[in-house]
């Protein structure tokens, strides 16, 4: 760390230059003798991304920063938040405690938290900040979590690890096996060590190769922010051999979309079809994700469309976990018979269609946007049909 960053008259500039593009500030060059103009650059460009991923931090005065690759890497405040109100407990660690994001709502949880950084410097920096941010009960320790846990023989309620998939030879890597650490290799050292354990991994690993890879998986979380997945969560637990829990959440601005169900179930869940009804149902990222394509019919009571188009229908509105459209007309699929309709303007949506969004806006000239709402989809009787919708607003976006 270079504290001569934190002196007030380069704070300040920092500040001004949050917005500033810094290509002209690195050709201008900077007056500060004790920070030269690169680091000054770095602080700009890591706390600039920091404005809406952690408000927190970004508000906080003379908070020092990382490079912008840890910025990118590390948990949002929404997603740090959210996985620490799943757990509670006396103590936890972090193996891989990264900017210290996680740890910091952690804090807010245990009494005793304990974040393991391998990189000196970065440890330095997230110690320094738990100062700024009035934290007090959160152990920076510079070190490999792995070799920490073999060299003592300490317990925790909870551990904690969000595996780098950045291997140092295959680049990025999807594969519990293939990230660092790697966590199937080490499970039998943490559970030594603690009966629970939480394990952040990328949105695009399949559930059923995480399954494969681990053991003892109590319950997967399938995280969302504004319809886009960005993590999932699996809880380990001891000795556990039960079904398996599937929650999904999509975290919107004032509120979260909620919806579980038992993973074996899926499969043997048997639904109706339907012609599209008076309302259409698109489920949120976070439940496709899941794969709850049976699940969502069953318990919500709903008809699909057909079985690979993950749209569904029913005569009466219903609160949806998703995106509810009011069904207007449907036609089918012919291009003379779409444009004698006259649609200049629309929202275009397909699913289960052989045809992209690109290709059916240049072939019926329809533009973006508008109040309308195309669905191009394949029905119960493998007919290629559009449905004219209009997108029901909720009150509690």
């Amino acid at each position: 760390m270079n504290k001569e960053i934190l002196n007030t008259d380069v704070q300040e500039f920092i500040n001004n230059n949050i917005d500033t593009n810094t290509a002209s500030i690195l050709l201008k060059g900077t007056h500060f003798n004790s920070v030269n103009t690169k680091e000054i650059i770095e602080q700009i460009e890591a706390k600039a991304r920091c404005k809406n991923k952690l408000p927190t931090w970004f508000h906080t005065k003379n908070i020092y920063y990382p490079n912008k690759l840890n910025i990118e890497q590390t948990s949002s405040e929404i997603t740090a938040q959210f996985k620490s109100e799943m757990i509670a407990g006396d103590s936890i660690i972090d193996l891989t405690g990264g900017f210290g994001v996680d740890c910091f709502y952690f804090s807010k949880r245990f009494k005793h938290v304990e974040h393991c950084e391998l990189h000196e410097a970065l440890s330095d920096i997230v110690a320094y900040n738990y100062r700024q941010l009035n934290i007090h009960n959160v152990d920076t320790i510079k070190t490999n979590g792995i070799e920490y846990l073999k060299n003592n023989s300490k317990a925790y309620d909870w551990i904690y690890v969000d595996p780098s998939r950045r291997h140092e030879s295959k680049g990025k890597v999807f594969f519990l096996n293939d990230c660092l650490p790697n966590i199937p290799f080490h499970l039998d050292l943490l559970f030594k060590r603690s009966k629970n354990i939480l394990i952040k991994t990328s949105p695009l690993l399949d559930l059923t190769v995480g399954i494969s890879e681990l053991k003892d998986v109590n319950a997967i979380h399938v995280v969302a922010v504004n319809n886009e997945v960005k993590e999932l969560l699996w809880v380990l637990e001891a000795n556990y051999n039960d079904s398996i829990t599937v929650h999904t959440v999509n975290i919107k601005k004032t509120t979260k979309e909620h919806f579980q169900f038992l993973l074996h179930e899926e499969t043997s869940t048997i639904i109706d079809y339907s012609e599209p009804l008076a309302y259409l149902y698109e489920p949120n990222a976070a439940i496709l994700k899941a794969g709850a394509f049976n699940q969502v019919a069953k318990q919500l009571k709903l008809f699909k469309l057909h079985k690979h188009s993950h749209l569904y229908t029913s005569q009466d509105d219903i609160d949806f976990p998703g995106r509810v459209f009011k069904v207007n007309q449907v036609i089918p699929f012919n291009k003379k018979a779409i444009k004698k309709l006259g649609i200049k303007k629309a929202n275009i949506t397909t699913r289960n269609f052989p045809e992209t969004v690109n290709q059916i806006r240049k072939k019926l000239k329809i533009s973006d946007g508008g109040d309308d709402y195309l669905f191009f989809t394949t029905d119960k009787n493998e007919q290629k049909i559009m449905i004219i919708s209009t997108k029901l607003k909720k009150t509690n976006l």
